[in-house]
């Protein structure tokens, strides 16, 4: 069953990267209690998601903030070391990366996909959504292939 807005978010163990090294952490109490702008990227380093999706939460950091959003995170199934490799290369400090590796937030929320096609395997879907207080407020999941929903400019028009 894919999440719908109204849901609280599955509480799963996710990996933070950070300066210092992988963090686990638990989503249920990552998403406690702030109100965040999640995006989900099919992989660190494809060509939509570094050229355009992360991108535009960067530049678009302070815009979210001043609307309301305490923190902006991305996930991925990608391990913690690709993931805070790509936060570094596009210089994405204030964007929160939460690693996915095993998928296991990607198949509790049903937003997953087949990247088989593609040598991805599954992955998590192209989405954003803002969470509050753990909470799904908005859920915005793109079609195969596109790439309008999920982006900051669409997310700030919903805050």
């Amino acid at each position: 069953m894919t999440i719908s807005v109204g849901d609280k978010l599955p509480d799963v163990q996710l990996v933070k990267a950070t300066g210092d090294g992988p963090q686990p952490v638990q989503s249920g109490d990552y998403f406690a209690g702030k109100k965040i702008a999640l995006f989900s990227v099919p992989g660190a380093y494809t060509p939509t998601c570094s050229a355009r999706h992360l991108p535009g939460y960067v530049e678009k950091a302070d815009d979210l903030m001043a609307k309301g959003v305490d923190e902006i995170a991305c996930t991925a199934v990608n391990d913690a070391f690709v993931m805070g490799a790509w936060q570094e290369a596009n210089n994405a400090s204030d964007v929160t990366m939460l690693s996915d590796g095993n998928g296991e937030f990607a198949q509790a929320t049903g937003l997953t996909m087949d990247g088989s096609a593609f040598g991805l395997g599954q992955r998590g879907q192209r989405y954003s959504m803002i969470v509050d207080d753990g909470v799904v407020t908005e859920l915005n999941v793109e079609e195969p292939g596109d790439f309008k929903v999920s982006s900051a400019d669409h997310m700030l028009g919903q805050l």
